[in-house]
């Protein structure tokens, strides 16, 4: 009965991971869990009639459906890898894989649906071996994993030399059948390389109008889109660790990833709204200078201001950001002691010192409820911070 209720698995995990049309949601992560699903099933084996050690047989089976669902997948994409890999100069043109990466990085999902049946083959693969060796698939799951590489070194995502490696490994293990095939692989192998070619981005140093004008001319527009998006979604995620109260960023980043994703802005606007974005992070990135301020003053002035200041009442603001800190950190007698977020008592001892620094420095306009607002800002951000190690923690 085990080993029916494996072959029906077998089965039953490309049908649950098969993409739905008519409007329907797509569920590529059905696929990569029943593979795990059914190479459970087989590592785990049975009782003494059905031993846990069995012909491949089955895994064998999976692969197969696994290859030929990613290049349906990708057929659909207009990403024609059946037909590159039905051609004898595979290994020679490896340029037209920019083509295919810049397909698949028109749209989140189906970057992430490749990447799905990339892992499922390369995990299939994997648990074939040793028998799967010279049996011809190498070259099929070579090709899955040389367009992820192309598509995740556009986007810096992986580790280039290591992916390279292992396709030039994977590639040596296939064609050890035919000695022609491996004169050619071993031929081309130099050129079977992945380059990382995003680029290296400074936002202190972009030129925007060069940005633009490099756009106007590209050859694969939604490569230059994923490039810069990768860079300005890091650097977001660094600016955030300086200063939490930036999340409109991050959202308004979202916002427009969204509408690209929905096909509701074309190439050319959603690239501009990327640009004006990243105009506005630079000026968000050095506003502390024109501020006068550190960025830790800063994240407290963000968190101590209020809506339609006058310009007293900033400066005024300012200066008990500079005050809190300064109390904080440098003041004695010390309140940041060691482990003070563990402690109650000496939690309210911090809670303490930053009330009384903000109730000397903070406008006369903040009435209670925005003072205790305030002090409550700062306070848990603080408790957060140290609990997790980072700013504050003593």
């Amino acid at each position: 009965m085990q080993t029916i209720a494996r072959a029906n698995r077998v089965t039953s995990w490309k049908i649950n991971g098969v993409e739905k049309h008519n409007g329907e949601i797509v569920d590529y992560y059905n696929v990569f869990r029943n593979m795990k699903l059914a190479l459970k099933d087989y590592a785990q084996g049975g009782d003494e009639i059905d031993p846990p050690v069995k012909e491949k047989a089955e895994l064998f089976i999976l692969l197969d459906d696994a290859i030929e669902q990613g290049l349906a997948f990708c057929h659909e994409k207009d990403v024609p890898l059946r037909e590159v890999l039905g051609s004898a100069d595979v290994f020679e043109k490896l340029g037209r894989f920019n083509v295919f990466a810049n397909a698949l990085l028109a749209n989140d999902e189906w970057r992430k649906g490749f990447n799905v049946y990339e892992n499922t083959i390369t995990s299939l693969y994997e648990a074939c071996k040793p028998e799967v060796l010279g049996r011809g698939k190498g070259r099929e799951v070579a090709a899955f994993q040389y367009l992820r590489g192309v598509i995740d070194s556009l986007i810096g995502q992986t580790d280039i030399d290591a992916i390279s490696l292992k396709i030039a490994e994977l590639l040596d293990e296939s064609v050890v059948v035919n000695d022609a095939e491996a004169f050619k692989a071993r031929q081309y192998n130099a050129e079977y390389q992945i380059i990382q070619k995003g680029k290296t981005w400074d936002l202190s140093k972009i030129n925007f109008d060069k940005l633009r004008e490099e756009f106007k001319q590209a050859t694969y527009k939604n490569i230059e889109i994923a490039d810069l998006r990768a860079f300005l979604q890091h650097k977001i995620e660094l600016m955030l660790q300086q200063n939490a109260t930036r999340t409109d960023f991050a959202q308004r980043l979202q916002q427009i990833i969204d509408a690209y994703n929905s096909g509701g802005s074309s190439t050319e606007n959603s690239y501009e709204e990327l640009i004006k974005f990243t105009e506005d992070l630079r000026a968000e990135e050095e506003r502390h200078i024109r501020e006068g301020l550190s960025e830790d003053e800063l994240e407290l002035f963000d968190l101590l201001k209020k809506d339609k200041m006058t310009q007293e009442e900033t400066q005024k603001v300012r200066l008990a950001a500079k005050s809190l800190l300064h109390r904080l950190l440098e003041e004695q007698p010390k309140v940041l002691v060691q482990d003070w977020y563990k402690d109650t008592q000496t939690k309210k001892m911090v809670r303490s010192a930053v009330e009384k620094v903000l109730d000397s420095n903070l406008p006369e306009s903040y009435d209670r409820v925005l003072f205790r607002e305030k002090c409550d800002n700062v306070f848990y951000l603080m408790l957060d911070y140290a609990s997790h190690g980072r700013k504050w923690a003593a």
